[in-house]
């Protein structure tokens, strides 16, 4: 078995595929590109080429975890989908439908690689936009024209989340289910959160299910997913304060942080770049909170204290 991934592919899934005796192939900057190359070793190699989201015996895969919602979830009312090259939905709700047609069946992308909205706007499978995103897994520029004509016909509707519900989904699911789950996998999760799309009243006290479907993340990616779910929680903050530069300065910010609970993970100060004063210096500060409201209780008593502070560094622009 021959398998082609492009470079952003996991490398827990490269070494897993390599484990399973598999011949991988590393090309092209996203799947598309990798597809392209694949196809050019069927008449290379004499192999025969299967799409991994839309040949039709793999939709046809896809449909028996529909199956098994019914049949484990009898009751359910909607399944909420991660939505790469439509393969999976196309399959999961082509088989939930047949079998219990009043479920709704509703896709779930990455704002950042919306092809499947992308194709349902253009009546057809077209090319979209894409950018780095913490759902690598469902990165795919053009849906699948099989997987298209299935899952047009049986999916409801589709959604998109940010980054930023993504890794706090990632973050839910390894903190209360214990569960590490990549992005693409935790995707229909992130569009669940209070605040994201389908957070709404149509399905408050609904029996929903989301196949959390991929578990290949790399373990340093794992790490910056976390510290991204962490600052989405208001858990992880960072901030400018202008401290004196004198000896004691930082010592007192500090101290302050310290008796109002909060955790230093980083400190750096900055002398080059603060022309107020000579002898001030801009600290930059990150540290662990145990939410919004421990976190605006830091803030305002670092006001209070006098401290000329800019929250949240992103905010400067």
């Amino acid at each position: 078995v021959t398998v082609v991934m492009p470079v952003v592919a996991p490398l827990a899934k490269v070494d897993k595929c390599r484990r399973f005796g598999a011949k991988v192939i590393i090309e092209g900057a996203h799947i598309l590109e990798a597809k392209e190359y694949a196809e050019t070793l069927v008449e290379k190699e004499n192999l025969t080429y299967i799409n991994g989201y839309n040949d039709p015996p793999i939709i046809a895969g896809a449909g028996t975890i529909g199956c098994e919602i019914i049949e484990d979830v009898p009751e359910v009312d909607a399944v909420v989908v991660p939505v790469g090259g439509a393969g999976l939905i196309a399959g999961v709700a082509c088989a939930v439908k047949t079998l219990k047609k009043d479920t709704k069946v509703i896709g779930v992308e990455p704002e950042f690689c919306a092809s499947y909205s992308a194709a349902l706007k253009a009546g057809e499978p077209v090319p979209a936009p894409v950018q780095n995103t913490l759902a690598d897994g469902l990165a795919v520029p053009v849906v699948g024209p099989h997987a298209f004509e299935v899952a047009k016909n049986y999916v409801d509707e589709c959604v998109l989340v940010t980054e930023k519900q993504i890794s706090l989904a990632v973050l839910r699911l390894i903190e209360n289910e214990k569960m590490v789950v990549e992005g693409g996998g935790a995707s229909g999760l992130a569009a669940l959160l209070p605040g994201a799309k389908l957070d709404r009243p149509d399905l408050k006290g609904k029996n929903i299910v989301v196949p959390l479907c991929g578990g290949n993340i790399d373990t340093t990616v794992l790490g910056r997913v976390i510290d991204r779910g962490l600052a989405a929680d208001n858990r992880l903050c960072n901030f400018y304060a202008t401290v004196s530069d004198r000896p004691g300065g930082i010592s007192r910010l500090t101290d302050l942080l310290s008796k109002n609970g909060a955790s230093i993970k980083d400190i750096y100060h900055e002398r080059a770049w603060l022309h107020t004063s000579v002898d001030q210096v801009q600290v930059k500060c990150v540290v662990e909170l145990q939410g919004s409201e421990h976190r605006e209780k830091v803030r305002n008593s670092l006001i209070e204290a006098g401290y000329s502070i800019v929250w949240d560094i992103k905010e400067r622009g």
